[in-house]
């Protein structure tokens, strides 16, 4: 016989590959990192979205990776900087949430040390907006 807490634990929904958020975010990152090589015709709107603000984006990422410019970093790294770095300026969705996501899309999509730089870039990209927004 389980305890009442068992039974909550197992009831709680696991976070996996075929989650709908997931599989949207994969779809948009797929779109961003064909975008850098060819514009492409058949985007999500969330895509287009984000392209219309590559600029002020890539300002945000240049200035929380200043070693790093935009031209040098890996195309793919950047799609999901960009995608994260939109979501944490334009969407209600909790920072942390956006962070580990954008690591699970590193960890899929990137090379070995992805996931650790896009976490970096994204923590400091955080703490900049919020005190903007405190400000």
């Amino acid at each position: 016989m389980s305890s009442l807490w068992e039974q909550k634990l197992n009831a709680l929904p696991m976070k996996s590959a075929r989650d709908p958020r997931h599989i949207r975010r994969q779809r948009v990152i797929q779109d961003l990192f064909a975008n850098t090589f060819l514009t492409q015709e058949n985007q999500e709107q969330i895509s287009k979205d984000v392209i219309e603000l590559f600029p002020t984006l890539d300002a945000r990422i240049t200035k929380s990776a200043p070693q790093w410019p935009i031209d040098k970093i890996n195309r793919i790294d950047l799609a999901i900087l960009r995608f994260a770095t939109y979501e944490i300026t334009k969407s209600d969705a909790p920072s942390k949430v956006i962070i580990d996501e954008a690591i699970e899309l590193a960890k899929e999509f990137g090379g070995d040390s992805s996931p650790s730089f896009v976490n970096g870039v994204l923590g400091h990209i955080v703490k900049e907006y919020e005190a903007e927004k405190a400000a």
